[in-house]
């Protein structure tokens, strides 16, 4: 690499890592006197506390990475522009190819420190994160699904429930189905499931139904305390539990869901794709910083940034809308991760064309 390389490369790196230190402490400050009085309600720890904004230390900058990556390359790109640096590069005989060379550097370092950051250690800092959030600050019951469950809990048995509530472990609705390969053996029906040991319920309106040659046997009792094969949990895992999970821990716990028919199955799909489409973003968002900066402007480093905050905030708004449309529908969670990509790929594709110029 020349010495023009790593004089970009070192704004690019510097640059950003300055607006991460700076907008860190601003929503470190934000959340606290947002939260304190709940802390204080709560009667949380001080240890605990400090603990807890070092979580989300890492949590808020995985959040913010791209936008702070796409705003600190205009800043720095504007005022090279604006210094004319970038019009003395490219009247030395630079190609504007080769001038964003040492921004394609800059975004694979990135994207391979993100990467690492989004597999493992984001992760790990998420359970502490959404632990203290939901102990001391909101009710673990917002945590949870509470609609109509169906599951295959193994090979032989399927079960159904409504309304879960983890608080007193019930569940309403309860059914449970046997099978010997595709035929009923029995099938268990209760108005009311509650969790009273390990692994053992308590059935209101118990009714047992067995599958029979020539006449079907029915068992009925009002309450009825079972051994049943699933632990309750597993029925309701948190809404946060993919974002608490490595990269490997998250295939598996998604193959699982999977099979048991979870509900949630297209948020923890959308949940494994981000831990890629979100570090790939850093190339996609430096390209279209680059183009959009690289041009000297009339007005200067401020209608730059202007533009670049309203691109951001456009990929932000397609990104969040396709993520919650496929939570709550049939709709492709892998397009809807990666078409803000695909569709700002293109973006920069062409304004880079333009800027070239």
């Amino acid at each position: 690499m020349k010495i023009f390389d790593w004089y970009i490369l070192k704004r690019y790196i510097t640059t950003f890592l300055m607006l991460i230190l700076l907008f860190i402490p601003i929503g470190v400050i934000i959340d606290l006197s947002e939260k304190i009085d709940n802390m204080v309600e709560s009667e949380a720890p001080v240890d605990e506390v400090i603990e807890y904004y070092f979580y989300f230390t890492i949590y808020f900058a995985n959040l913010l990475f791209p936008i702070l990556l796409f705003l600190s390359i205009i800043w720095f790109t504007s005022k090279l522009a604006n210094n004319t640096e970038i019009v003395a590069f490219l009247s030395s005989g630079v190609s504007f190819y080769r001038f964003l060379r040492p921004y394609l550097f800059g975004a694979a370092i990135v994207c391979l420190i993100a990467i690492s950051f989004s597999m493992y250690i984001v992760p790990k800092a998420n359970v502490g994160f959404f632990e203290f959030k939901y102990a001391y600050l909101e009710s673990d019951e917002a945590t949870e699904n509470t609609r109509d469950s169906y599951r295959q809990i193994n090979e032989n048995e399927v079960i159904y429930a409504t309304n879960f509530k983890s608080r007193d472990s019930t569940a309403r609705n309860f059914t449970l189905e046997h099978f010997k390969g595709n035929e009923l053996v029995f099938k268990i029906k209760a108005d009311r499931l509650e969790v009273v040991g390990d692994s053992i319920y308590r059935l209101s309106n118990y009714k047992k139904r067995i599958i029979l040659s020539e006449e079907d046997s029915l068992i009925s009792t009002v309450t009825k305390d079972t051994l049943l094969p699933f632990e309750f949990g597993e029925l309701t895992p948190k809404i946060y539990e993919a974002e608490t999970l490595s990269y490997f821990e998250l295939v598996d716990f998604i193959e699982d869901q999977r099979r048991r028919g979870s509900p949630e199955l297209n948020r923890y799909v959308i949940a494994l794709h981000k831990r890629w489409s979100t570090p790939i973003s850093a190339f996609v968002l430096t390209f279209i910083a680059v183009a959009v900066s690289s041009i000297k402007r009339r007005g200067g480093i401020g209608l730059s940034l202007m533009i670049g905050i309203a691109i951001a905030f456009s990929y932000i708004f397609i990104d969040k809308v396709l993520a919650s449309v496929a939570v709550e529908s049939n709709f492709s969670p892998i397009i809807a991760v990666w078409t803000s990509n695909i569709i700002f790929a293109i973006v920069a594709f062409m304004l880079v064309k333009k800027a070239k110029r």
